[in-house]
């Protein structure tokens, strides 16, 4: 009896299948790495935009009208007592978007405000082209700029 050994795939064909499947993986993570970058910028734009609306209740809410009863100097994570950003109160919500950009940003932002104005800039996750932070400020801007902002306007 004879015995056929041309049955099967040789070692040679399933070496390339296997390196063909790893080049096509790594460019899907590659993909993916990009995506997932893009969606943390997404996130930060999002959670900027909403301190807008809360702001105006703050605006409301305060007597007399105002952004807070106190500045605050450029800390988002330990604001001044009082002030837009800080973490009780009616500003809570304000403080909690910002906290959450920070987180997607993986940076550290500006927030400044005066009884009567604010701005908030973040870090992008990613470039986009030469902005590298996302502002927003009281007179409804909302853009991306290619360092932070300072005082009290994008």
């Amino acid at each position: 009896m004879k015995i056929n050994f041309k049955k099967g795939f040789t070692l040679i064909e399933l070496l390339v299948v296997v390196a063909i499947i790893g080049i096509l993986a790594s460019v899907v993570l590659a993909s993916l790495n990009t995506a997932r970058a893009k969606g943390a910028n997404a996130a930060i734009k999002a959670n900027l935009a909403n301190i807008r609306a809360q702001a105006e209740l703050v605006y409301d809410s305060t007597s007399p009208n105002g952004y807070g009863t106190a500045a605050n100097a450029s800390s988002c994570t330990s604001p001044t007592a009082s002030s837009l950003f800080v973490s009780s109160g009616t500003s809570a919500p304000i403080y909690n978007a910002i906290q959450a950009a920070l987180a997607s940003s993986g940076g550290t932002g500006f927030c400044g405000s005066s009884t009567s104005e604010w701005v908030a800039s973040i870090p992008l996750k990613v470039a986009e082209g030469t902005n590298t932070h996302w502002c927003v400020d009281s007179t409804g801007v909302s853009v991306g700029k290619a360092a932070l902002a300072s005082g009290t306007a994008c």
